[in-house]
């Protein structure tokens, strides 16, 4: 809009210059859909690595073929993948996450807190709560630890934790626990099933509400030295504590008498006279004095260490033989008045601590069926891979479990709707698809049956690999295992793509597969030869250069076939000059469609194409033999401007690939 003109003077006015760049999109990222022992469900999720991907999904997993795909998707190059944690469940193979309730005092039932694991999967079974009073306002706040240990086992070592203070349950707090807690944990969600103020119950044995007065306290520190007979494990067995005995007046309240009882409990001795060891959870346990509801208590933690820790009566009193040593019951320590959960075990609960309210333990389910793999095409819940639609970008498509469900009940059939299903959704996202083979298809004649079979999976957007690979397997003693191509191939793909661009074919003496120790089948020249015409991509050995891809086709790309989308560099180069043309014309949606707008259109559409002609994505020797793009009112007649269109014509010459190379040699007869 023209500068308002209003005083004598000199204006400034700055005048669009027409030029909006168009970028490249990226064309290696890939997406796998598998069964994984933990991570968000039906989500894709971006990561970087295989230490991202142990990170938020467990790593590789001998019932995951992904798992192994996507590990050799970055031992072969790969940088970038979105990955879909997917599981079908059965009764006996339940998929849940594990939980447990925690109630606010030893005589409540019903739980004021319930904590479950971020995610679904048995690896919830290894969380442990633990929740302490040590507060500015113990009857209102409470702080929470969580950690994250290997396993389940008593002994299994902490693996993660974290740690929030000053909780609260009332709802009106800013310090409310869930909104605190769910947004950054990565381990647990809170829910607080009711309106409360309470505070859940902390950890450790706690005493009843105690009032002792000076009068009290200087009685338990008068000679006899009082006794208690105290429970270090599972065990049973009992260790004899002693309090010293004190001057009248020595220990003034309840922290005082908290620091002589902790003493007497570590240094507690076997009291049935068999010389046992005082167990860890004894020598290093805690006393502290801590508000809880109404009055103060006594809190003692069990020592860690000890194989026993989890269990809930880790700690536990009962008074010393003899009638007049009462020193448990005026403590308020016996188990009728006690809270005993040391901390809260998720997936587990115990009838004998009504704190500790009965959780449900988690469960892995099963890897994924059909129906869990790609969900269904009208899927709200974008379950499977229709998860992608809420994905940014992806390129590449693996699905190994297709393949590797081919044994089980109705397998051919569930592997033929993921697969038809996995086509169909990269022809409507501009993606290819890698297809795996079954490992029963592992011979050139059983390689040209299947294919047969699976005519309708032939798609200028998919391509298949043969033999299939055998890796070393970390999860079985290094011993090999007969896996799917894709990941490998994606890998190489993405390789390819960084280094000489996304119009050169993956394949050749440069296109090395790492990671592998062998394949199931080594192909020989003719055994290639019967392959190849048909679209059937071969993996090769060969001396020096070990294994390479020998292939570059589509599956349309049989020779029968005549497809102008028989090479693989040319599907994937189209389909980037598509995506990244679709996302660099959104600025001309409602622009004035006239020539001014067909102008600047064809000025930046050429300047993107010069620029991937000057990479040397394009044959030919000039720009108007590589590409043209052309705008202009022929393309976009008076009808079309009538119903709000604007028609751009792009063309380009791909580079096709030199699949054969012959070589002729003839004598020179020499002077006659």
């Amino acid at each position: 809009m023209a500068v308002a003109v209003t005083y004598p003077g000199v204006y400034i006015e700055e005048v669009p210059s027409g030029v909006r760049t168009i970028t490249s999109v990226g064309t290696s990222v890939t997406a796998f859909a598998d069964f994984f022992r933990e991570g968000p469900m039906d989500r894709a999720v971006e990561v970087f690595g295989m230490a991202d991907f142990t990170r938020v999904f467990g790593g590789l997993d001998d019932r995951s073929e992904a798992s192994y795909a996507i590990s050799q998707f970055f031992v072969n190059g790969g940088s970038s993948a979105l990955v879909i944690r997917c599981a079908s469940s059965s009764v006996a193979n339940p998929l849940a996450a594990a939980s447990v309730g925690i109630a606010a005092g030893t005589a409540a039932a019903t739980a004021v807190m319930t904590v479950t694991a971020a995610n679904p999967g048995a690896w919830g079974n290894g969380l442990r709560i633990d929740i302490d009073a040590a507060t500015t306002d113990p009857a209102r706040y409470f702080n929470l630890t969580i950690n994250r240990h290997a396993s389940d086992a008593a002994a299994a070592p902490v693996v993660a934790q974290e740690r929030f203070l000053n909780l609260t349950l009332d709802e009106a707090d800013t310090r409310y626990a869930p909104d605190v807690v769910n947004p950054d944990s990565k381990l647990v969600v809170l829910d607080v099933p009711a309106v409360t103020t309470s505070v859940p119950l902390a950890g450790g044995t706690t005493s009843g509400a105690l009032a002792l007065n000076q009068a009290a306290l200087d009685g338990l520190g008068t000679a006899p030295a009082k006794r208690l007979l105290v429970r270090g494990g599972a065990s049973g067995s009992f260790y004899e504590a002693t309090l010293p005995t004190w001057a009248a007046g020595a220990v003034v309240g309840l922290a005082q008498l908290a620091s002589r009882l902790e003493t007497a409990i570590r240094t507690a001795v076997d009291s049935s006279g068999a010389g046992v060891p005082t167990p860890p959870a004894l020598t290093g346990a805690t006393v502290a004095v801590v508000g809880i509801l109404a009055g103060n208590r006594l809190a003692v933690r069990a020592g860690r260490g000890d194989p026993d820790r989890d269990f809930l009566d880790v700690i536990g009193f009962q008074d010393a033989a003899g009638p007049a040593d009462t020193t448990v019951t005026d403590l308020l320590l016996t188990v009728a008045a006690t809270g005993n959960a040391q901390r809260y075990v998720l997936g587990s609960g115990e009838a004998d601590d009504p704190a500790y309210v009965q959780g449900d333990a988690g469960g892995d389910g099963l890897p994924p069926d059909a129906d869990a793999l790609v969900g269904a095409v009208a899927d709200a819940n974008d379950r499977g891979i229709y998860a992608l639609r809420k994905a940014d970008l992806f390129n590449l498509l693996c699905l190994p479990r297709a393949a590797a469900i081919v044994p089980e009940t109705n397998g051919e059939a569930q592997m033929t709707q993921i697969v038809s299903r996995a086509i169909q959704f990269c022809g409507q996202s501009r993606a290819f698809f890698m297809l795996d083979i079954p490992a029963t298809v592992n011979d050139v004649s059983e390689m040209k049956d299947w294919l047969d079979v699976h005519a309708a999976f032939r798609s200028r957007n998919a391509a298949v690999f043969f033999p299939r690979l055998r890796i070393p397997d970390p999860m079985n003693g290094f011993r090999l295992r007969s896996v799917g191509c894709s990941g490998t191939m994606a890998g190489l793909f993405a390789r390819t793509d960084s280094e000489r661009g996304v119009w050169k074919a993956p394949a050749g003496i440069e296109a090395v597969l790492r990671g592998l120790s062998g394949m199931d089948l080594k192909l020989t020249d003719a055994e290639n030869g019967v392959l190849n015409p048909l679209g059937i991509n071969c993996l090769r050995v060969f001396p020096i250069y070990g294994s390479v891809s020998w292939g570059a086709r589509t599956l349309d790309g049989a020779d029968q076939a005549a497809s102008e989308w028989k090479y693989t560099p040319i599907r994937r180069l189209a389909l980037m000059l598509e995506e990244s043309l679709f996302r660099g014309t959104k600025w001309v949606v409602f622009e004035p469609n006239d020539e001014p707008l067909w102008a600047r259109i064809r000025l930046n559409l050429g300047a993107y194409m010069m620029g991937l002609f000057r990479q040397g994505a394009f044959q030919g020797a000039s720009p108007k033999d590589a590409f043209y793009v052309k705008c202009d009112g022929e393309t976009t007649t008076q009808a079309d401007r009538n119903l709000g269109i604007v028609n751009i014509q792009v063309g380009f010459a791909p580079l096709k690939p030199a699949e054969f190379v012959v070589i002729r040699i003839q004598q020179i007869a020499g002077d006659l």
